[in-house]
Formats: structure tokens, sequence, C-alpha cells
């Protein structure tokens, strides 16, 4: 049983970049163009404007998988000043100042600056120039985490 869900890892991993991505990208595309019920936000006000665009940029870039690290470092560093800044003055825990995306955001994203892309993402692809297989067939590429 642990062998199949090991094997399903990188699989299940790029499957959460993804999502964590697209719904990250989607906060950063409400704020600056007003989507999704959204008032819009100048992209160059501080705070919210500069949020605003490292959620739309670093959120594409993980969903795509290009950058993964970076751009996840970058996201979670946001989202914990966000949760700081904004939402630990109203309240100890998450559900007393409405600060539960704002930390599972962080905690999600610091997860993918340590496991990287996972299956499915263009930093996988574009790593993997020459590879050689193991005895179980497995390519340098599948043990070494992208």
């Amino acid at each position: 049983m642990n062998d199949r869900l090991n094997s399903a890892q990188p699989y299940a991993l790029g499957l959460f970049r993804i999502v964590t991505g697209l719904l990250f990208t989607c906060h950063g595309a409400a704020k600056l163009f007003g989507v999704l019920g959204e008032k819009t936000t100048d992209p160059i006000s501080w705070p919210s404007g500069f949020a605003g665009l490292i959620e739309l940029v670093c959120g594409a870039l993980v969903t795509i998988g290009l950058g993964t690290r970076p751009a996840a470092f970058l996201a979670s560093g946001s989202m914990a000043y966000a949760y700081f800044s904004v939402h630990q003055s109203m309240g100890l825990w998450p559900l007393e100042n409405s600060g539960e995306s704002a930390a599972m955001f962080c905690w999600a994203f610091l997860l993918l600056v340590f496991t990287g892309s996972g299956a499915f993402g263009l930093d996988r692809l574009i790593g993997r120039g020459s590879t050689t297989a193991d005895k179980s067939g497995r390519t340098e590429a599948d043990l070494t985490p992208a």
C-alpha cells in the first residue's frame, strides 16, 4: 500500500501545486482587475497593490510550475506578512481574526518551497535533460525533487 501511495506522490503534489497556485492567482486577479466581486486596487499601492501583483504573478508561476520554489517562497512570505500585519491584531487565532486563508496559503507555499513542483510542472520538464535510470527503472529526475 505504501509503495503505491509513494509512487503517486509526485502526481498528488503536482495537483496540489496547480490548485493552490490557481486559487492564489484568482486572489491577485480579483484585487487588480476587480473580477470575482472584488474592488480593484491600484497595483502600486502599499500593501494591497503589491500583494495583488505578488498573488497574480507568483500564483501563475506556481500554477504552471515554472520557478516554483522562488515563487512559492515569495508567496509564502507575503502571506506571512499579511497574516501578522493585518489579521493578528484582530485576535490570536485565525478563526478569530479571519486569517485562515492567509495562514493556509503561507504554509502551503512553504511546503512547495521544500518539495518543488512535483509532476506536471515546467520546472520538471526543463530539468529533464539527460537522465539515467536505476535498477527500479526510475530516472534521476524521478528520484530528485523538482
